[in-house]
């Protein structure tokens, strides 16, 4: 017996179905990190406060001791946090741009699944494995953390629409 399957003309997706897709994705991943930047900012308040507050004054040389390693551990943990908040609001200007979700080494799309994983990603696979066989490190990785709060929030918190999305058309 031969089974014949038909595919119905509705179920195949067309080339604009795939773009108004990616489209509703991107913006899914704009309001997602739009929320995790602003957790992130409260967060980096939070850090600096307990890191330059906890100043207790008395006590002796162990609570002094403690103080100091408490405020190293949340310098470092605003230093990481700030790093991420700088890649997450590079990400909301790309998608501003319309550059969002192309790769910055070849200018290949990357799919979805790699943005929803890793929404401030700016290389495809292929070209982010190839930046760490040659042992380079992220330009980003050094900047001065202190400097986020200094971003323009001007255009900030705008909600988008889809149409505000342009993605650009990479053959």
């Amino acid at each position: 017996m031969i089974c014949i399957l038909a595919v119905q003309p509705e179920l195949r997706l067309q080339k604009g179905d795939i773009q108004m897709s990616r489209k509703d994705a991107i913006l899914r991943l704009h309001k997602n990190l739009v929320a995790k930047r602003d957790a992130l900012r409260n967060q980096l308040v939070d850090e600096m406060n307990l890191t330059y507050g906890s100043h207790s004054g008395g006590g002796d040389v162990v609570d002094a001791a403690m103080d100091d390693s408490q405020n190293e551990l949340h310098s470092q943990l605003a230093a990481l946090e700030s790093r991420e908040l700088f890649q997450i609001e590079r990400a909301i200007q790309l998608i501003r741009n319309g550059r969002y979700g192309l790769c910055e080494s070849c200018e290949t799309k990357i799919p979805v699944a790699r943005l929803n994983a890793l929404p401030f990603t700016t290389r495809c696979i292929s070209c982010q494995q190839k930046q760490e066989r040659r042992g380079s490190v992220a330009e980003d990785a050094a900047r001065n953390w202190e400097t986020m709060f200094d971003l323009d929030d001007s255009a900030g918190d705008r909600e988008i629409t889809i149409g505000d999305i342009d993605i650009a058309d990479v053959g």
